[in-house]
């Protein structure tokens, strides 16, 4: 609490339906006293937007944590449980202990703090929005790095998820190292190749 004022940590993650790549989140407790305008779910930014937003919050925050599951714990554990565990390591990595995490959907991801789940959380409070860019904004640029160590997927353009670009790719190419080979399209490709 500060000036008897609560303090939330907003958190969210980017990347449970990509074929590719980890997923990350994030978690955000913003400055009340420092609005940032255009807060919104980061699907409905465009990327040049997220990533002004991007930077305004992690100057302007009182504290952000951001953090993922690899895809060695996607296939592991599955996709939820791997999602919730980045969301653990994102409020770990806050600075300031918040009174309450806010978690956008209806999975509790078990932090040692008390938790708040709010379907379209990311929708309604600009703290879970600025967790939601902040995840989708570092799975992005993770995403544009990888397409450079594995030329031919397109990863910079679809950031992982099954576009029919990918989709070709994949059967073309192959599974990479950052492929989730639990989910269906990719452990299809890799039973052709036995």
């Amino acid at each position: 609490m500060v000036n008897n004022q609560i303090l939330v940590a907003g958190v969210d993650e980017a990347g449970r339906g990509p074929l590719a790549g980890p997923v990350f989140a994030a978690a955000v407790i913003l400055d009340p006293k420092r609005k940032i305008d255009g807060l919104r779910d980061s699907k409905l930014l465009t990327e040049q937007k997220r990533e002004l937003l991007f930077t305004e919050i992690t100057k302007h925050a009182l504290s952000y944590g951001v953090s993922s599951a690899s895809v060695a714990e996607i296939d592991d554990i599955n996709i939820l449980q791997a999602s919730l565990l980045a969301m653990r390591r994102a409020v770990s990595q806050l600075t300031i202990e918040p009174d309450e995490v806010w978690v956008d959907g209806n999975q509790d991801p078990k932090c040692h703090t008390k938790t708040k789940l709010i379907v379209r959380g990311d929708f309604l409070f600009s703290c879970i929005s600025a967790a939601s860019i902040v995840a989708k904004v570092t799975r992005d640029r993770l995403m544009r790095t990888l397409d450079k160590q594995f030329p031919g997927y397109g990863f910079a353009q679809h950031k992982g998820y099954g576009t029919k670009q990918h989709l070709m790719a994949l059967k073309k190419l192959g599974a990479t190292d950052i492929h989730r080979r639990s989910f269906e399209p990719v452990s299809a490709v890799l039973m052709e190749n036995i």
